[in-house]
C-alpha cells in the first residue's frame, strides 16, 4: 500500500518540481462520529510545505576523526524520531540554526535538548574532530516536508481538510510533528500512468512566494492535514455545498471520486467494494475500485497526488482517497469523512508563517 502524498522535490531558485522520491508505506490508527454538516466540496490539487516542530533526527552515522579512528558520537544518545529543540540551552528553530551551532563547537561536550514523544530531556554528546578545528555530531536531520496533495473540503469557518492521511517522514515513516505550514497554488504539468507494481504520479510546479500562498496548515494527523484557507474564492472557484454522510449511510456499490486530471476537476466512477466501520486504522475504512474508463485510460486508476480526493455517494460526501494498492492501481483505501470532520472540528489555528 502506498500513501498518495508526494514528497520529493528539486529546488531551482524559488521554483520546485514535484517527483516521486521514495515509497511511503502504510501506518495509521483510530475512529469517531459526525453530524450531517454541510461543507464546500474539494478536489483541487495544492502544494504543501510544513516545518517541523524542532529538528527531526533521522539517523546517526560514524565519523572518522583526525585520530584515524571511527567514532559514533550520537548512537547511544539520540533516537530516530527525536526532535532537537536546543543546543547548549540555546533554542533552535531549524536546520540552519543547528548547523550554525555546530560551527561554533570548540571540542567540549555539547548539550542537546531533545523532545522524545511527550518527554523533554538534555543529553550530552562529545563531538568528533574530523578536521583541525572542525567538529561533527554524527546526526542526520530534517526540518521540513514538501509535497503535492488534494483538498477534500472547506467548512463554514474557512477550515479545510486534505490528504486523509498524515504526512510521514520519508526515511523514518514516522508521523511528523509540525510547527506550522502553508498551502500553495500548484500547476500540474504531467501525469505518469500507473500499472501493476508501480503506481502513477502527478508532477507539478510550485513557486514559493507570498503571492502563491492560499492558506496555512496547523495540524498534521493520521487522518490528514488541517488548517485555514485565506483565498477561498481563488481555490474554490466552483463553490459546491455538499452534505457530509455518516458511516452508517455508506453503501457497497456505485460512487464517484472528484479529482483534477487534464486541467479540470471532474467526477469519475468508482465502486465502494468494502466498508469496515470497526477498522483500527483511521484512514482505511473504505476499499474502492476505479471503474471509469476515462480515468483508467489517463491514470491507470489511483495515483500519487490524488490523496484527499473526495468520495461522493448518493449526493453526499462520504470520504477521501488515501492509499493505492501497489499491485493493482485500480484499487485503494479511503477514509470515512466523519473521521476527517472530527479532526477539523478539534483543530486550533496556529500562527501564520512569514517569509
Amino acid at each position: 500500500m502506498l500513501f498518495l502524498f508526494l514528497s520529493g522535490v528539486v529546488v531551482w531558485d524559488q521554483i520546485q518540481t514535484w517527483q516521486e522520491e521514495k515509497t511511503l508505506w502504510q501506518t495509521e490508527a483510530s475512529t469517531s462520529s459526525a453530524d450531517n454538516d454541510t461543507v464546500l466540496l474539494g478536489g483541487m490539487p495544492v502544494g504543501i510545505y510544513m516545518e517541523t516542530d524542532g529538528v527531526m533526527v533521522l539517523n546517526t552515522e560514524k565519523i572518522e576523526g583526525i585520530d584515524g579512528i571511527e567514532h559514533d558520537p550520537a548512537a547511544e544518545a539520540v533516537q530516530t524520531g527525536d526532535y532537537i529543540t536546543a543546543v547548549n540551552h540555546h533554542e533552535i528553530s531549524g536546520k540552519a540554526d543547528l548547523l550554525e551551532a555546530v560551527d561554533e563547537i570548540d571540542g567540549s561536550d555539547v548539550v542537546l535538548t531533545l523532545r522524545r514523544g511527550e518527554n523533554t530531556m538534555d543529553i550530552e554528546i562529545r563531538p568528533v574532530e574530523y578536521e583541525p578545528g572542525s567538529y561533527r555530531l554524527g546526526i542526520w536531520v530534517r526540518d521540513n516536508v514538501q509535497g503535492l496533495g488534494t483538498i477534500t473540503f472547506l467548512t463554514g469557518q474557512s477550515r479545510f481538510g486534505a490528504l486523509g492521511h498524515g504526512i510521514s517522514d520519508t526515511d523514518t515513516n514516522m508521523l511528523m510533528a509540525i510547527d506550522s505550514g502553508r498551502v500553495y497554488r500548484t500547476s500540474i504539468q504531467d501525469i505518469i500512468k500507473g500499472y501493476s507494481g508501480s503506481p502513477g504520479t502527478m508532477e507539478g510546479i510550485i513557486v514559493y512566494n507570498n503571492y502563491n500562498v492560499l492558506g496555512t496548515i496547523d495540524k498534521n494527523t493520521e487522518a490528514g492535514i488541517y488548517g485555514t484557507i485565506d483565498k477561498i474564492d481563488e481555490l474554490f472557484q466552483e463553490q459546491i455545498p455538499i452534505e457530509v454522510a455518516s458511516k452508517e449511510e455508506i453503501e457497497i456499490g456505485d460512487a464517484v471520486i472528484r479529482c483534477y486530471i487534464d486541467n479540470e476537476i471532474k467526477e469519475y466512477d468508482i465502486q465502494v467494494t468494502d466498508i469496515d466501520t470497526s477498522s483500527s486504522e483511521i484512514n482505511k475504512g473504505l476499499v474502492i475500485q476505479v471503474t471509469d474508463p476515462e480515468l483508467l485510460e489517463k491514470t491507470g486508476g489511483i495515483i500519487q497526488g490524488m490523496s484527499g480526493s473526495p468520495i461522493i455517494q448518493n449526493g453526499k460526501l462520504i470520504g477521501a482517497v488515501t492509499h493505492v494498492f501497489v499491485q493493482d492501481s485500480t484499487k485503494g483505501y479511503g477514509i470515512f469523512i466523519e473521521n476527517m470532520m472530527n479532526q477539523v472540528e478539534t483543530s486550533e489555528p496556529s500562527k501564520i508563517m512569514s517569509n
